[in-house]
């Protein structure tokens, strides 16, 4: 007999018999697995919030936001893009999130001869004065976004204590080496007057 009479045979038997096969779902389990999932996913999400609400905490510190004056003067450059957020300068993974400097957002960068002036959507807006701003270079990451080589334009700043690093990326990459020089340029002459 070959193999294929066998199952025949088998398959015959089963059916003779009147036998049915199992149930192939167990609503009452996939359903308590599906709800134990959603409360893990929102444990971890509140557990997420409340760290990010902490750290707003430690800061607190942090000073209000510098805004811009009145009539800063013409601008020396400018640009659109987003804001990525700041860390405590040097340390790219230590995130400031006091004073709404966490919120990632699209916006405006206005460069003048009283300071850089960030205009931001959906978050608070703020200005560097000029003699607050420490150094612009290219990097490729702040914390929560890493990109190639050269791909974010980091300001580092000065606001009461602290140094902070803001990072942005220009719509158009290739702005961000002549927006690094401009500033450098600018904090060279404004140390020089100091």
């Amino acid at each position: 007999m070959t193999t294929l009479h066998v199952l025949a045979a088998d398959l015959h038997t089963l059916a003779a018999s009147g036998q049915k096969s199992a149930e192939v779902t167990d609503w009452a389990a996939r359903i308590g697995w599906v709800v134990g999932l959603g409360l893990f996913v929102a444990l971890v999400y509140w557990l997420m919030r409340e760290g990010w609400k902490w750290r707003g905490t430690l800061q607190g510190d942090l000073p209000e936001l510098p805004t811009a004056p009145d009539d800063p003067g013409p601008a020396r450059l400018t640009m659109t893009g987003r804001y990525h957020g700041s860390t405590t300068a040097g340390q790219w993974l230590d995130r400031i999130v006091a004073q709404g400097l966490g919120s990632r957002s699209r916006a405006e960068l206005t460069l003048t001869d009283a300071g850089l002036a960030v205009v931001r959507t959906g978050a608070p807006d703020f200005f560097v004065p000029a003699g607050q701003l420490r150094e612009a270079r290219l990097d490729k990451g702040i914390a929560g976004k890493v990109l190639t080589e050269g791909g974010l334009l980091i300001v580092t700043w000065e606001h009461g204590e602290r140094l902070i690093d803001s990072g942005f990326r220009s719509d158009t990459a290739a702005e961000h080496g002549g927006w690094a020089d401009t500033l450098n340029t600018m904090i060279k002459k404004t140390e020089g007057a100091r």
